[in-house]
């Protein structure tokens, strides 16, 4: 790693200020906020005892995600999706349910679906990245209910998951891209992780110079250091919840 502080005063492989706030929304059956530096975002899972028609009579649950930014989470109002989500909505909570879905064991599930409503009340960088996060604590706490109800086993979740970004600004690798850093980018990545190292999607695009590939390896070496510490942070969560 290169030396030196970035603008928001951190080394170039610290995250953000994360913090997740639990149980957010009474109604849901999983509800979490994460602050995550400036952005945050809303995750709330809902629990339907159905599957689409496409999956009935096969004894296995489904899961799927909405991703929607409020009009003012951002420096300038954006208009409502009204006539459905965009192009970039869709891209971004077809990537959040993909993530989740590698997660969670659909045949325990049985004829569930899980609804994942992700929505971002303020960005800064880094939204999908902090939906997916999030997302797994709403969705281990809602199945947590399930399980110390007795109505799913406890293996229902494999694997904790989360999702970091990583790029080369100015020459430097750095972790967890704020929206400054990531639009002055040359390359800039979205990594999402299971523990023990398990990759499930990278999503990287050169905006300025090429990659070369000691180059990759090292946003990917940085990626899984920040991952690794998403994801105590997510179990140190659900243990102060009481779902473990």
């Amino acid at each position: 790693m290169t030396e030196g502080l970035r603008s928001d005063g951190r080394q170039n492989d610290e995250l953000r200020f994360v913090k997740f706030f639990p149980k957010f929304i009474d109604y849901p059956e999983g509800s979490v906020l994460i602050q995550m530096g400036k952005t945050r975002v809303l995750c709330n899972v809902s629990i339907q005892n159905s599957v689409p028609d496409w999956m009935k009579g096969r004894g296995k649950g489904w899961m799927t995600a909405e991703y929607a930014m409020l009009p003012r989470a951002t420096h300038t109002r954006t208009e409502r999706e009204y006539k459905g989500p965009s192009a970039r909505s869709q891209e971004i909570k077809r990537l959040i349910g993909r993530s989740l879905r590698t997660v969670v064991d659909s045949q325990l599930l049985g004829e569930r679906t899980l609804m994942l409503d992700c929505d971002v009340l303020q960005a800064d960088g880094g939204t999908r990245c902090a939906a997916i996060t999030a997302g797994y604590v709403a969705l281990a706490l809602a199945l947590g209910r399930l399980v110390q109800a007795g109505e799913c086993a406890a293996g229902v979740i494999k694997a904790p998951v989360a999702a970091v970004s990583v790029g080369f600004v100015g020459g430097k690798a750095l972790l967890d891209l704020c929206y400054q850093e990531d639009s002055h980018a040359d390359f800039d990545m979205n990594v999402v992780i299971t523990a023990g190292s398990h990759f499930v999607e990278l999503q990287g695009t050169a905006e300025g110079s090429p990659l070369s590939r000691a180059e990759l390896n090292a946003l990917i070496e940085l990626a899984e250091g920040g991952i690794r510490e998403l994801i105590s942070l997510q179990e140190e969560t659900l243990m102060k919840a009481g779902f473990s």
